[in-house]
């Protein structure tokens, strides 16, 4: 019997894409990603909790989010929804949005298994599909910020649909890490790449057609970015690898993880009417 040929080994780059070219390649990877990602780290983030990060930051013991008994919250880029659905148990109205069909079928699957329903909508996250004013709280944890191309119009829209004086808050891969090679041990201690070079990290077939896109921006870009989009910055949470944590996350790992942070949190609120 003939083996199946073995798929050619992605190429990677760092090039500049579209809108239209990140949505096609994002869609694709975590359709096709969904069940391998959920293997390997869903009992790590839990059918009903909201962890940040791969330091294990949890909402339950930072509280970043506040009080949110009886509040709309919109989680976005929510993947299995284990965060909206630990939202719901402190008295939240959740909505949990993904573009990716695949991971929304874990939601589903997560929401079987624990009892917790809450809505899932699938849909872009650069033309969210609700009225202006309509959330008091928006977040996620390394959904979509990163994986879109024009995370300032991804800023406006958030601003959009939250209601004056309501809080955005979104953890992404620290910028620092970008200087670094994508490896939990020691190669990944050396720093190699420019930190100023903004070109998205691409995955790309033979032909060229992205199937995989990451994006890089700098400290000052994403303070100017939720600026400019008309939101008052609070503060940046950078959170440190708790002693006895011995998990590694992709580059994640403890090695890494106490000489320089790998996740950043950014706590922004719209301003409150006058």
């Amino acid at each position: 019997m003939t083996e199946p040929p073995t798929p050619p080994e992605p190429v990677v780059s760092r090039r500049t894409v579209s809108d239209a070219e990140g949505r096609a390649a994002s869609r694709r990877w975590w359709d096709e990603d969904a069940d391998s990602y959920q293997a390997e780290h869903g009992a790590f983030l839990g059918d009903v909790d909201l962890v940040w990060c791969p330091e294990g930051l949890r909402e339950a013991d930072v509280r970043l989010l506040g009080d949110v008994k009886g509040t709309r919250v919109l989680e976005i880029g929510c993947g299995a929804a284990a965060g909206s659905r630990w939202l719901d148990g402190q008295g939240a109205d959740v909505t949990a949005l993904d573009l990716s069909a695949g991971m929304l079928r874990h939601a589903r699957l997560a929401a079987d298994r624990s009892g917790v329903h809450v809505p899932l909508i699938q849909a872009d996250a650069l033309a969210m599909p609700f009225r202006a004013d309509t959330f008091d709280t928006v977040h996620t944890a390394f959904g979509a910020v990163p994986f879109v191309a024009d995370s300032e119009a991804l800023m406006r829209e958030v601003f959009r649909v939250l209601r004056p004086g309501g809080a955005w808050v979104f953890a992404v891969t620290h910028p620092i890490r970008w200087i670094f090679l994508d490896d939990p041990g020691e190669a990944g201690l050396t720093a190699v790449h420019s930190y100023f070079d903004r070109r998205p990290y691409i995955e790309q077939d033979s032909a060229g057609v992205p199937s995989y896109i990451e994006a890089h921006r700098t400290f000052g870009d994403r303070v100017r970015e939720l600026t400019a989009a008309g939101f008052i910055l609070c503060d940046v949470v950078e959170p440190e690898w708790p002693p006895g944590h011995e998990e590694v996350w992709g580059q994640w790992s403890p090695i890494r993880g106490r000489l320089f942070p790998g996740t950043a949190i950014f706590v922004a609120r719209r301003p409150a009417a006058p």
